[in-house]
């Protein structure tokens, strides 16, 4: 037998006896799980018999609480050790299939031999002999794995820095407890683990796969010191993965003090959300909050608008014939998306500090009680140098006094009495319980006619007041949507305010256009931050204190406006932030947009990290893509074989649809479990849905689809972003549809969705983007 074998069969041993002391561990943690769910069941059950309830005086009455908050408490302990252990369990039964991926032998500087290390998705301590078998991958001293080959080597310990020599690095991949492949490398990530995994069908989820992190990747992983963390990397270099990674590390590295409720995501798509749901609870941690940018918008705007969001932007600027109007909107969803902009608005704020707001008038039972011009007179007769917000509340607490003067003159009004009349025994009884609970009742107060008269005509009338004091309170008295238009209205008046190139010069022309859209209650996506931001600065911006980490995915897709708005949200947190410039589809997209987010929070605050290399497609697929945008020649390919990018070229849409079809139908005989039909715009997905729904099982994606599965899918090219396919077809890749140069990215992106095939159909001449492709490159198949 030679070393080697001798080496896998010690390794298989140690397998075994891990595995059977997590079969040991998981019996245990069973049996306790059961005690404790009997336990919680129990008490439950039994919770009113064990509290003493007496509320005959007050003594009496603090007992019963004590007792209560006693239970409640016992209750509370139980359900937090049956979630420990129900989580435990779960990592366990996990190990027990796959224990560990990895393997480092590493001599500590003033030690005489070498620790052996082993790696896997969680930690597992032997009790019985004091040690781990098992160190979680997020561990400090893991991050040798990743860090490092063989030689010196050092990590960072809670309280020093530890050096000394790596030994040995041993890669393992483990199935059902059985090592199916076992390599020694010198390299971070053995290419051979890499080919096993990337070379997987895809799925409807992300997968998490922490023995392939990279170096690159392990930096993103567990940065700590930064403010600002922005990550530029190549379409399928990992920087979704290495993000989630980093929210599992965050959690496991301040699990005393950080919880996934105090961390934040902004992600693309509903459809995104669902995709990568799974990869956090597979490494043991709970999903953090997540939020597409449009649903916090909607949460804030929808009430007043027809709130327009990115996607039906797109549509629109996409299918723009390049008239005039098109061309003004588009100059204007780019000037919207900048910091000129919002200069624009802070000079408008300074002007309405001084004059030019716009209130309600308040009515009450259709009259105004309190006019529009009472409220500005208010709020501008006091004093100017204090904020715009702290003077709405002084007009707000002035405006509920008066309503209180108001209410009580309402009171001896006939519509009054009359609704008295009508009150039913259910609100008379309301008003019972609420005289008793003020101490208001007394025994002759229902003997007296006159008292009883004027006690229901103030409920009655402080019943219809509700509304307006809530109003007032919620500061719905100002007109903001009146006050954003009105900077529009008079295309002079900004420039009263601002040097005239902070302007663009279509300024009256886009100025025209928002005030019709708003006219029509209609709030644009370039109009929703700017109006929102205008908003939160006059009522006082609504900030989050409590997150301590934001997520943004897709990063390229934000405005330089929302990054600002962003920061401005949430002023303590960290901020992590993935973005890829080639993928800048949007209209409002720029070049310099992550290279201006420095500035926000200072440079020195700022650490930038970009991955180069692209793990996603096959080799041979990347090199096809990479000639497709500017700077693509800095991608480095993974070295993983496939079959070269096929070109179709079809007589007609008739011979187009038999020949995808066709296509369809092979590469579902091929096994491929996902595939993409990936169309420009949603009406040409409808367009391919309907031709091809006879002829093969196609599912149409759309941006209110909120679960990714497996299939056929026809898709829009601007929702495909950030999720991948074995499979990809470029339904229409011909120059009449990408033959513009703001198309480009575009194009690309949708290219790079594939894993392992990709297919491009074209009717007439293919995008001119594929002819700057090496023809050797790719395979070409003519009508």
């Amino acid at each position: 037998m030679s070393k080697w074998e001798q080496e896998f069969k010690m390794e298989q041993k140690r397998v075994h006896q891990v595995t059977s002391k997590i079969d040991k561990h998981i019996d245990q943690l069973e049996e306790q799980a059961g005690v404790v769910k009997s336990d919680m069941s129990h008490i439950r059950k039994n919770f009113w018999d064990d509290v003493r309830i007496n509320f005959d005086n007050p003594d009496e009455a603090a007992e019963t609480y004590a007792s209560i908050i006693q239970q409640a408490k016992l209750l509370s302990e139980r359900e937090r050790s049956h979630r420990h252990a129900e989580h435990q369990l779960d990592i366990l039964k996990r190990l027990k299939q796959s224990p560990y991926f990895g393997r480092i032998d590493f001599l500590e500087d003033g030690e005489d031999e070498a620790e052996c290390i082993y790696l896997g998705i969680g930690s597992f301590y032997d009790k019985e002999n004091e040690e781990f078998l098992i160190y979680d991958w997020r561990a400090p001293i893991s991050s040798l794995y990743y860090d490092y080959s063989l030689g010196r080597a050092e990590y960072n310990a809670p309280d020093s820095t530890i050096t000394g020599t790596m030994e040995l690095k041993r890669q393992f991949i483990i199935r059902d407890a059985k090592i199916k492949s076992m390599f020694d490398t010198g390299i971070t990530i053995g290419d051979e683990l890499l080919q096993e995994v990337l070379g997987n069908p895809s799925s409807s989820q992300m997968k998490s796969i922490v023995a392939t992190i990279q170096k690159e990747q392990n930096q993103i992983i567990r940065n700590e010191k930064s403010r600002l963390l922005i990550v530029q990397g190549a379409a399928g270099s990992g920087k979704t993965s290495a993000a989630l990674q980093r929210v599992a590390y965050l959690l496991y590295r301040y699990r005393d003090t950080l919880s996934a409720d105090d961390i934040v995501l902004f992600s693309p798509n509903p459809l995104f959300n669902s995709y990568i749901s799974t990869v956090l609870p597979e490494l043991g941690e709970e999903n953090m909050q997540q939020a597409t940018f449009q649903e916090f918008l909607q949460s804030h705007l929808s009430e007043s608008f027809d709130l327009e969001d990115p996607f039906t932007q797109m549509e629109h600027v996409l299918a723009a014939e390049g008239g005039a109007d098109d061309d003004i909107r588009l100059k204007g969803i780019r000037y919207k998306a900048g910091l000129d902009f919002m200069e624009v608005i802070e000079q408008y704020l300074k002007y309405l500090g001084q004059k030019g707001l716009l209130f309600k008038n308040i009515k009450f039972r259709g009259e105004v009680i309190i006019s529009q011009q009472q409220i500005a007179n208010y709020f501008y007769k006091l004093d100017t140098s204090l904020p715009i917000p702290n003077r709405m509340k002084l007009v707000s607490e002035r405006l509920l006094k008066e309503l209180k003067n108001l209410a009580v003159k309402e009171r001896s009004k006939p519509w009054v009495k009359e609704e008295i009349q009508f009150l039913d025994k259910e609100e008379y009884a309301h008003f019972y319980q609420l005289l008793r609970n003020k101490n208001q009742y007394t025994e002759d107060t229902f003997d007296d006619f006159e008292r009883e008269e004027k006690l229901l005509s103030a409920y009655v009338v402080n019943e219809h007041f509700k509304k307006l004091r809530k109003q007032v309170k919620n500061l719905k008295f100002i007109d903001i949507q009146a006050i954003y238009r009105q900077l529009f209205s008079d295309p002079e008046l900004a420039g009263t305010f601002v040097a005239k190139n902070k302007l663009p010069e279509n300024w009256p022309e886009i100025s025209r256009q928002t005030v019709s859209r708003l006219d029509n209650k209609i709030l644009t996506y370039e109009d929703a931050t700017p109006f929102l931001y205008l908003k939160e600065r006059i009522e006082g911006f609504k900030t989050n204190t409590s997150v301590r980490h934001v997520f943004i995915d897709e990063a390229q897709d934000y405005s330089p406006f929302q990054f600002e708005f962003i920061k401005r949200l949430f002023p303590f947190s960290k901020m992590t932030v993935l973005g890829d410039m080639n993928q800048a589809i949007y209209a409002h997209a720029e070049n310099t947009c992550l290279s201006m987010l420095s500035s926000l929070y200072g440079d020195e605050a700022a650490d930038t990290i970009i991955l180069k290399r692209s793990y996603r497609s096959t080799r041979p697929i990347v090199e096809f893509t990479r000639h497709l945008i500017e700077g693509g020649k800095d991608i480095i390919p993974f070295n993983r074989a496939g079959n070269k990018p096929v070109l179709n070229q079809a007589v007609n849409e008739e011979d187009l649809h038999l020949k995808l079809a066709g296509l369809i139908r092979d590469l579902k005989a091929q096994e491929q479990r996902t595939i993409a039909v990936i169309c420009k715009t949603y009406k040409e997905c409808q367009k391919a849905v309907k031709a091809l729904q006879n002829e093969v099982p196609v599912r149409l994606i759309d941006k209110d689809t909120a679960a990714f599965e497996t299939g056929i899918l026809v898709i829009p090219s601007y929702l495909a972003k950030g999720v991948e396919f074995d499979a990809v077809i470029i339904y229409n890749a011909s120059d009449e549809q990408y033959g513009k140069e703001s198309e480009r990215q575009l194009f690309y992106t949708a290219c790079t969705r594939a894993m392992h095939e990709l297919h491009l159909f074209f009717v007439g001449q293919p995008s001119r983007f594929i002819s700057e492709v090496p023809e050797n490159l790719y395979i070409q198949n003519k009508a």
